[in-house]
């Protein structure tokens, strides 16, 4: 063996053809990227653009808004699954809210207005029809 140090083999110290050379890695293609997690995947799917069409007009918005905009339309044509899924994300989104301004509360208020009618109307339904069954039974 050489007397020389550069030669020198032992711990820390790896054979000449051994080393990596001059510019190259020794994890060319780097860390693997890791596979997104259910929240990733559907915040991305969630932000995508549609184009819907309302009122005659053709507008583009979120999935996630227009998927809203269908559940208040079933909720407010009568659908009780609809209703009832509004309703708990409403109540949700009034917990998550510490101190609404005064533009949310103007508009929480006329939300719950709406809400109230389709309710008391769709109750008025539902009456009408437990008492239609205890009539005829």
């Amino acid at each position: 063996m050489d007397s020389n140090s550069d030669n020198e083999v032992g711990y820390g110290k790896p054979p000449q053809h051994a080393k990596f050379k001059k510019g190259q890695s020794g994890n060319p293609r780097g860390r693997p990227k890791g596979k997104p997690n259910l929240a990733t995947v559907l915040e991305k799917a969630l932000r995508e653009k549609v184009i819907i069409t309302e009122n005659g007009r053709r507008q583009t918005v979120t999935k996630f808004e227009a998927a809203i905009k269908q559940m208040v339309n079933k909720a407010a044509s009568g659908d009780l699954r609809a209703l009832q899924q509004l309703a708990a994300l409403v109540r949700s989104g009034e917990e998550d809210s510490v101190e609404p301004t005064a533009s949310t509360a103007t508009m929480t208020e006329v939300d719950q207005k709406v809400l109230q009618g389709v309710l008391r109307r769709f109750g008025a339904t539902v009456q009408g029809a437990e008492d239609a069954k205890s009539d005829s039974g």
